[in-house]
Parts: structure tokens; sequence; C-alpha cells
């Protein structure tokens, strides 16, 4: 179905990746009370409630790369006025590299890196085009050091975290702000379907709406001075293991 709402100028526009859940849901939500309207972008939306009138939901698989560019162009072509983008889609797989098979490793490696430059590609110009915006990756605890069974998963954060550095300077002198959050074990359905969850005490978890909070403090920072990096993490950090979920 072709997009058909226009911008409205009086009104900031921010994109949202996995805007349905999670860290996705709770940001979209903060951006809704402070005025913003959203386009969240995510697989499904069918159990979101339609009652957010600044949320535009788009269905967007965004690990489909071979049709990902042309669906960022309508996008960018129908919000040319978009102000900030947030990615927090992404996904998480752990285990010995020799457990994954070929097609695993190229689902996650597009998904939580290949489909972010993607996305930063369709919608920079734009920014750089109005001399300001906010790209805001999020990034994870990964992105800092490796660790065993997380080859991969921490290939594509430490990914991330090299093409948020890179942008940062590339943006310099066109009034964009670049940052990425890298965040600890955030208590969201992330972690439903892994052998491994953090601890249930307020202190063992991070909470979806302080990284909410994070992204507002971000982006209400004056204009002209970026915060490059913000790294969260549970005041204690505790992992209870459990049975993996069937996929």
């Amino acid at each position: 179905m072709p997009l058909v709402i226009r911008d409205m100028p009086d009104t900031k526009t921010t994109l949202v990746t996995g805007a349905r859940s999670g860290i996705g849901h709770a940001i979209t939500s903060m951006l809704l009370e402070q005025g913003h309207r959203v386009i969240g972008l995510a697989r499904d939306f069918s159990k979101v409630p339609q009652q957010e009138d600044q949320l535009i939901r788009i269905e967007v698989d965004l690990s489909h790369l071979e049709r990902l560019p042309d669906r960022l162009k309508t996008i960018s072509d129908t919000y040319p006025g978009i102000q900030g983008v947030i990615l927090c889609a992404g996904a998480g797989r752990f285990g010995s590299l020799e457990e994954f098979s070929w097609q695993q490793i190229r689902d996650l490696v597009d998904l939580n890196l290949t489909s972010q430059v993607f996305i930063a590609r369709a919608f920079l110009p734009l920014m750089k085009q109005r001399g300001r915006g906010d790209l805001i990756f999020i990034g994870s605890e990964a992105a800092l050091a490796g660790g065993r069974r997380g080859a991969l998963y921490a290939a594509t954060k430490f990914g991330v975290r090299g093409l948020a550095q890179s942008l940062r300077q590339e943006c310099a002198g066109s009034g964009v702000r670049v940052c990425i959050v890298n965040p600890g074990m955030v208590k969201t359905g992330f972690f439903s379907r892994l052998s491994f969850t953090p601890g249930e005490e307020p202190d063992n978890h991070i909470l979806p709406e302080d990284m909410a909070e994070t992204v507002r403090y971000l982006l209400n920072v004056r204009q002209g001075t970026v915060i490059d990096e913000i790294n969260l993490t549970p005041q204690k950090k505790v992992v209870r293991f459990r049975k993996p979920q069937p996929d």
C-alpha cells in the first residue's frame, strides 16, 4: 500500500525502527508524549494499540535487504522533513560460531548491521540538507567487549559502533548529531527465546523506560553539543540460565 500522509511542517517527525515492542516501543511512547509525530517501523503492528494519533505505522521487514532500499526511498520521499532516526531493531542469537548455519549467520548480520547501514544511508542526506538532525543507534554492551558464545552477535554490534563513530566524524560539519547508546541487559522480550535472562531484582536489569529517558536526554541537549556515546549497565550484573524456548 503506498504512503499518502505527507509532512506537517510544524511537527517534529522522528523515525523509530523496532517500534512495536521493547526498547523501540518505549522510545516511541516517550516521543509521542513529547509531541513528536513518530514513523514507526516494525514487521507487525497488529498487537499495538491504535490510539496514538501521531504514530504512523509502517510494516517492513528490515532483514529483507533486496526490498529495503525501495521501501526506505518511499518513506524518505513521503516524509522529507524527518529530523531524527532512532535505530532500535535487532535480534540476538548466541552460541559457538560453529553452531550457526550459514543462513543464520547471514540473517543476523543482515538485520543487526547491514540494515542499519541502509537506513542511515537513506535518511542522512535529508538531515544534512536541513542542516540538523539526530541519528541514534541502540547498540549493546557486546559492542564494548566480546564474550564466550557471543562472537557473531558481538561482531554485528562492534560493526554498528564503528559505523556510529565514523558517521559522527563525517557529520560534524553538517549539523547532524550521531550517537550510540550501549545498554547492558534490558528487561524485554529480547530474552524470550534465549537460554539466559537478567535477574529479577530492580538492580539486575535496565528497563526500556530507562532507555527512552536516555534518548529523551540526547534529543534535548542544546544544539551544538553532541554526546558521542553512552554506556548503561545494571548496578549488579545477574544472569539467570534456563532452557531456551523453541523458535
